[in-house]
């Protein structure tokens, strides 16, 4: 990635370990059924940590879409900022937490990354080794989309709603996509 990105989307998580899903589950759901504006990089990032440090170094806005656990009943969709994101990451995230909090540990030692940070997630169920969300996360998905395309608008960033599609088109620069298993 060799240009400067307005906002970064960034879907996080392990789809093997069922709620761990939701935040890639909810990216993809939104490249299906919404069209980034122009300047929006839309990326599922699954597990892969450090290598998206560049993405992040590169975005003037970041908004991260993960599964956080947060004692709330599963399903509760959860919006942290600023200096909360790292204090989740910290503990409260994932199986994959250590690769986000180092991430956004590299991030800060470099001195290099968004000028805001905001984490919309999904308080898990279950989180262990198995296909597919629990139904309380599942039930609340489009909702966690809506929730980052409203956290979007925060941003001055509008996506528009499109018709659903199967894949965006893999030529389109606002759209990566990085396997991560």
């Amino acid at each position: 990635m060799n240009r400067s990105v307005e906002l970064l989307v960034l879907g996080l998580g392990n789809p093997l370990c069922g709620d761990d899903g939701a935040g890639i589950e909810a990216v993809a759901r939104l490249l299906r059924r919404w069209s980034a504006p122009p300047g929006v990089l839309v990326l599922d990032g699954g597990t892969l940590g450090l290598a998206l440090l560049p993405y992040l170094q590169q975005a003037r806005l970041a908004i991260l879409v993960d599964a956080v656990r947060t004692g709330d009943p599963p399903g509760t969709i959860v919006r942290l900022r600023g200096d909360d994101v790292a204090r989740a990451a910290a503990g409260k995230l994932s199986p994959h937490q250590v690769g986000v909090a180092d991430l956004l540990d590299g991030m800060s030692l470099l001195g290099e990354g968004p000028e805001q940070l905001v984490l919309v997630g999904i308080t898990p169920e279950r989180m262990g080794l198995e296909l597919g969300c629990s139904p309380a996360v599942e039930s609340r998905i489009d909702d966690l989309v809506d929730a980052v395309v409203a956290e979007a608008a925060c941003f001055g960033a509008c996506f528009r709603r499109g018709t659903e599609h199967a894949e965006p088109a893999r030529g389109d620069p606002d759209v990566a996509h990085i396997l991560h298993w």
